[in-house]
């Protein structure tokens, strides 16, 4: 029996983001953030956020943080303080821009000396000159099959939606206890310290339910970002995870079965003393990758370099295509719908 049918869903959205596209620009995380965290107390959340690796990430360490699931049994999680998300500063704009002081000026928080935050360690890597290296991270909740923060809740306020698979919470029963969170291997729920309750990504809901993409998938402008149907076997999800299997999912290890998959990054080669290229090693060591993504990533690299290998020969890649995504709306299966057109379309219709 598959995940899926021991979840008794009818279907499973999905998304796979590719590393090798990834340019870090945050366009994502803003994407989400003007959309979804304007309101008050939500200051400090990043439903999407792009972390550089090797890092801490946000919260810091989250890594380190417990939840999830070992063999079945709950692992116990730490409960993440505002401190450890860090963000949703104030800044003294006014003196910055109006002080009469220009570039001799800093922007800084009006209150407080922040330690941590979204973006803290960017672009730092890891390694030695001149084989430093990085790769940046997007991050959302995962949606996943095996939703650890919806059995941790004891007012049932979140809940697994069957015929898509979004992970929800019907804010009305939620009291804030943050249970979800100390279970939530990855991190990625936030606590409302003005409305004392939990919140988190929705996928985009509103807009998946109208054939729009969701925000950071759509405004990205990499095209790294796929979204469907997983057991849509048509579809470039399907066949990225489960033919192909390049795409992978995020520490595996933590028992939830994510539905946020990732086509690991291709490393360029080492450079020896004399400057020449090292072709003994990867410059991203392959434990680094097999600790985010599991044993099988080694497996998803090597079938991404003979691919390339390949089309260098003159092939062609049927798997390559998709992943270049020639046509923005390849990468979206059903959700092409263009938000400016259901717009228009409301405007003309008196919001009806």
């Amino acid at each position: 029996m598959s995940i899926q049918e021991k979840a008794k869903l009818e279907h499973q959205l999905a998304m796979v983001f590719d590393l090798n596209k990834c340019i870090g620009c945050q366009t994502c995380s803003v994407a989400c953030k003007v959309l979804w965290t304007r309101e008050e107390g939500m200051e400090h959340q990043w439903w999407a956020t792009v972390n550089t690796q090797p890092g801490r990430g946000t919260p810091k360490n989250w890594e380190e943080m417990g939840g999830g699931e070992r063999g079945g049994v709950p692992v116990p999680g730490h409960l993440p303080s505002r401190e450890e998300f860090g963000g949703g500063w104030e800044y003294d704009f006014d003196r910055l821009f109006y002080g009469g002081k220009g570039s001799a000026e800093a922007l800084r928080p009006t209150k407080g000396s922040p330690e941590w935050g979204p973006n803290w360690d960017e672009d730092q890597g890891a390694g030695e000159y001149p084989n430093a290296y990085y790769f940046y991270l997007p991050r959302i909740c995962n949606h996943c099959t095996n939703p650890v923060c919806v059995e941790a809740c004891p007012r049932a306020a979140m809940y697994k939606r069957p015929e898509d698979g979004i992970v929800l919470r019907d804010e009305d029963r939620c009291r804030g206890y943050r249970f979800c969170m100390e279970a939530c291997p990855y991190k990625k729920i936030y606590y409302n310290h003005v409305r004392k309750i939990g919140q988190q990504c929705i996928f985009c809901l509103p807009r998946i339910e109208q054939g729009v993409a969701p925000a950071c998938a759509r405004q990205c402008p990499s095209r790294l970002v796929f979204v469907g149907f997983l057991d849509d076997e048509s579809g470039p999800i399907h066949r990225l995870v489960n033919e192909w299997k390049v795409a992978l999912p995020l520490h595996p290890e933590y028992g939830t079965s994510p539905n946020v998959f990732y086509v690991p990054p291709l490393s360029p080669y080492r450079l020896a003393p004399d400057g020449s290229i090292d072709t003994s090693a990867p410059r991203i060591p392959i434990e680094y990758l097999e600790k985010l993504f599991g044993s099988r990533v080694g497996a998803a690299l090597d079938k991404l370099k003979a691919e390339v290998d390949g089309v260098r020969g003159g092939g062609s890649s049927e798997m390559l295509d998709t992943l270049i995504a020639y046509q923005w709306h390849s990468l979206f299966g059903p959700f092409t719908t263009d938000p400016a057109e259901l717009a228009r379309a409301e405007s003309t219709n008196g919001g009806k």
